[in-house]
């Protein structure tokens, strides 16, 4: 499964809204800096998803907002 997901870094909290079954915008805290939001982000779909973080690989977009996720 490919999630599309829509970055905001540097929010004020931590949220996921989904905008259907494959797409979704994540807003997450972590600073754009050394791939932190990135594993924020990785850490908010586990959680979200009920999945080990290990099961989540980033496959499109390491440096842009738009990412793709491999579940």
């Amino acid at each position: 499964m490919i999630l599309t997901v829509h970055v905001k870094p540097g929010a004020r909290k931590d949220s996921i809204v989904w905008i259907d079954e494959d797409t979704l915008k994540v807003s997450v805290t972590a600073p754009p800096e050394k791939g932190k939001a990135n594993e924020a982000v990785i850490d908010l779909l586990a959680e979200e998803l009920g999945i080990a973080k290990s099961t989540i690989e980033l496959i499109r977009g390491g440096t842009a907002r738009i990412k793709q996720f491999r579940i």
